[in-house]
């Protein structure tokens, strides 16, 4: 197991994009964790004169109430950050929670959480989200569980596939013949085999929950309290021409963001895959 662990951290080391993308997630990371004190300004105070370019006196200029840009996305990732791990951790343990069970089980259980699967599948997700929020309410809570419930499809059908491949082995048929419970196989025996191809799924589901996220804000479907990268976009859009940085570098924000956990995940595609083992 170590040897596969070290081949493994070497295929991904060997890959330097998904190194870079690592570094630059980081630094997200930081960013969103402290950002918020390193610069302690308020991204709503007005401080300058509105639409001011970027120079010497605000780095990334101001929108169109004289906000700094600049403070506005560092105050921005700290949203961005939790609502897309928090979203995230939930699509993920939703989806692999019926995953697992339908794999598991077959069946009748599994033939109706594959057609609970199905209905959620079919609907546009982003639109399922945008309904839920604006029935209920805008809070960041809701977003949250907004995103997550109109995502999990992916994880779930993926954590099927390897359940209903692996449950037939033969370390798993051993495990029943000495009485192991059924919940102890889910957990203890067949999921942590199966978490390569999840782990790759949950990487490239925090960009998606990224952008559904940004989605959101712009439509102005978030909490009004809270700045975010796709707030800024939505509300300066009608000045891009005039002050295309009031657009670019939150939008840039989003897309480095969000490429470099594709890098990542791209990476670790590479590092789990056995055929490249040993060269």
């Amino acid at each position: 197991m170590n040897k596969i662990r070290k081949e493994t951290f070497r295929l991904f080391c060997a890959n330097r994009a998904a190194l870079f993308g690592l570094l630059f997630v980081v630094v997200f990371i930081f960013i969103g964790l402290f950002g918020s004190i390193l610069v302690p300004a308020d991204p709503f105070e007005m401080v300058a004169t509105p639409l001011t370019g970027p120079g010497s006196e605000m780095i990334l200029g101001s929108d169109y109430l004289g906000r700094d840009v600049f403070v506005g996305i560092i105050h921005g990732t700290q949203a961005t950050m939790i609502i897309a791990t928090t979203a995230t951790l939930v699509t993920v343990f939703i989806g692999i929670t019926i995953g697992a069970l339908a794999g598991y089980y077959g069946g009748l259980i599994d033939n109706v959480l594959m057609r609970v699967t199905e209905f959620f599948q079919v609907l546009p997700p982003l639109v399922f989200a945008m309904v839920i929020v604006a029935v209920f309410s805008s809070d960041i809570l809701v977003v949250i569980l907004a995103i997550a419930i109109t995502t999990w499809t992916t994880e779930a059908r993926l954590t099927r596939a390897e359940f209903l491949k692996l449950k037939e082995q033969d370390f798993v048929t051993a495990s029943r013949a000495i009485g192991v419970r059924n919940f102890r196989i889910i957990t203890k025996v067949i999921l942590p085999n199966a978490m390569p191809p999840i782990i790759i799924a949950i990487t490239l589901r925090v960009g998606i929950t990224i952008i559904y996220e940004a989605a959101l804000s712009f439509l102005g479907l978030t909490d009004p309290d809270i700045i975010t990268w796709g707030k800024m976009i939505g509300q300066s859009r009608d000045y891009f021409f005039d002050a295309w940085w009031t657009v670019t570098f939150p939008g840039l924000a989003i897309l480095l963001v969000v490429l470099c956990i594709a890098l990542i995940g791209d990476g670790l595609n590479d590092a789990f895959n056995p055929k490249l083992r040993g060269r």
